[in-house]
């Protein structure tokens, strides 16, 4: 039963795709040094505006196609490279920016487990939401089945290597911030 489970598991993960996600590829990435080594997982948050859901703009911003003039903050930051390989809205709709595979942009300066450059070797999940706001049951349910999907996919992650952006750029980064539920999370996977 467990062999049927794990296989029904990782046929949601196909070619580094997470099937059922709305694919919308980014620009931003890159060949990973070691294709074998996915052995992180970062989870950040993201609202564009700041403060506010829904919209097309987190779409926008990882296909470098953000409006500048669509919102006074959007000027300084249109220029920015960057991506996740995975968003979770706040209605649980999961879109896919950047195959497993291959290395997305999310991490900047980081380090984990003294291991630098955490791009390299890691996948990244947004949730739209912010540190001063509770993401709702949806984002943790299909946070935590991506989860294990993830963990069958590539055995190298383990609920000991999950980590929030905080946790692997601290004093530079505060997301998933103080309104995310590890204890809950890490429950449910």
């Amino acid at each position: 039963m467990q062999v049927l489970r794990e296989t029904l598991m990782t046929q949601q993960i196909q070619e580094h795709q997470l099937s059922w996600a709305l694919q919308k590829p980014s620009p931003n990435c890159g060949d990973r040094p070691d294709p074998d080594d996915i052995s992180l997982l970062v989870i950040h948050n993201i609202s564009l505006p700041p403060g506010q859901f829904g919209g097309p703009h987190i779409d926008a911003l990882f296909c470098n196609a953000l409006d500048r003039l669509a919102h006074p903050y959007f000027a300084s930051i249109c220029e920015l490279r960057v991506s996740a390989h995975l968003l979770i809205r706040r209605d649980g709709i999961v879109v896919q920016y950047v195959p497993f595979n291959r290395k997305a942009w999310h991490a900047g300066s980081s380090s984990f487990a003294g291991r630098s450059e955490c791009n390299e070797y890691s996948i990244g999940i947004e949730l739209e939401g912010t540190d001063e706001i509770p993401f709702t049951d949806k984002q943790y349910q299909q946070l935590a089945l991506i989860t294990r999907l993830l963990m069958s996919a590539y055995p190298a992650i383990t609920p000991a290597r999950i980590a929030g952006h905080s946790d692997i750029a601290p004093g530079r980064k505060t997301d998933p911030g103080q309104c995310f539920d590890w204890p809950g999370y890490r429950a449910l996977i």
